[in-house]
């Protein structure tokens, strides 16, 4: 079978909404292609060094890339993702150059260009992101998680979701309920059964991530401890957990931050990401409004995440 390679060259901050984009074509991953990750300080922090070839990185922004068969179906599925990224800026989401190329690959060509851009990368002082087909050992103290980035959503390793790993070690608690809004492959959700929660409810309202955490899960053998359902963030929910985690759009997690208030167990936390620079202070102000406090905010390559704490006694006028 012959596969196209779809390129676009955009923004940091345009990551998420491209690749989410992309799975609305039908397409079954993204790769990340971001220059920064050639001299990372954070990624040589704990020792995991591999060379990378400068030449496959753009000067500027990032490269966001997927692979979709070259079918009939092919012309309309890239001008829907043209058309689908061009109006992002109407949601205040900067997509740079946009530059789209399209190029053919055999499927061996396929499988391979995914892989090449993969290696264990150790992302906290415990957790360590290992793609399956890499032999890895880990030391004593050493948590794995496993991927297959050709399922979805890419390798775990962007800044948003480190940050969502390195909150969850430090603040999860053995035996907490964990919330995670907005699974995608997962990750978090297997992170957290892996730190000691009881269970964790893992929702996502697109099905390509709900089956994607599904076959996550179970290659990473946390099936028994994690719950993956269709929802949309935390509508109509019931459980009250100790944690709720949610790596998406600052836009979305304004969005659920009353919900979550109401949920979550007095002292309960509210652990966010996927917020660029711009939009820290904005979500700061509604997480205050909503009643909860600021604990924790932390930045890594122009994204942040904030750790927010529901009092023990609720605020008053809130109910």
């Amino acid at each position: 079978m012959t596969w196209s390679e779809i390129k676009i060259h955009t923004t940091n901050e345009a990551i998420e909404a491209v690749s989410h984009i992309f799975q609305e074509a039908g397409a079954s991953g993204v790769v990340i292609v971001d220059p920064q990750d050639l001299y990372k300080d954070h990624v040589t922090l704990y020792g995991t060094i591999y060379e990378l070839d400068a030449s496959n990185y753009p000067d500027d922004g990032v490269y966001v890339k997927s692979y979709l068969p070259t079918d009939d179906s092919l012309a309309e599925k890239v001008s829907f993702i043209k058309q689908s990224i061009s109006e992002l800026p109407n949601f205040n989401i900067p997509i740079g150059r946009n530059e789209v190329t399209i190029s053919e690959v055999h499927e061996e060509d396929w499988s391979t260009a995914w892989k090449k851009y993969y290696k264990p990368v150790k992302v906290s002082d415990h957790i360590t992101i290992k793609p399956t087909w890499e032999d890895y050992q880990p030391s004593s103290n050493e948590l794995i998680i496993e991927l297959d980035p050709g399922m979805a959503f890419g390798t775990g390793t962007h800044p948003t979701t480190v940050l969502s790993l390195q909150a969850l070690e430090r603040f999860l608690k053995p035996n907490n309920l964990v919330l995670d809004v907005g699974s995608g492959s997962g990750i978090l959700s297997i992170a957290a059964a892996k730190l000691g929660a009881s269970h964790v409810y893992a929702f996502d309202l697109d099905e390509v991530a709900v089956t994607s955490t599904q076959n996550n899960s179970t290659l990473n053998q946390t099936d028994e401890l994690i719950t993956v359902q269709k929802n949309d963030l935390l509508k109509n929910v019931q459980y009250e957990p100790d944690v709720i985690v949610s790596n998406i759009l600052a836009e979305i997690i304004i969005q659920l931050t009353e919900d979550a208030f109401h949920l979550l167990k007095p002292n309960g936390l509210l652990i966010t990401s996927g917020i660029i620079q711009k939009k820290k202070q904005e979500v700061l102000n509604d997480l205050t409004e909503k009643g909860f406090q600021v604990i924790e905010t932390k930045e890594l390559d122009d994204w942040v995440s904030i750790v927010a704490q529901k009092p023990n006694a609720t605020k008053k006028g809130l109910k």
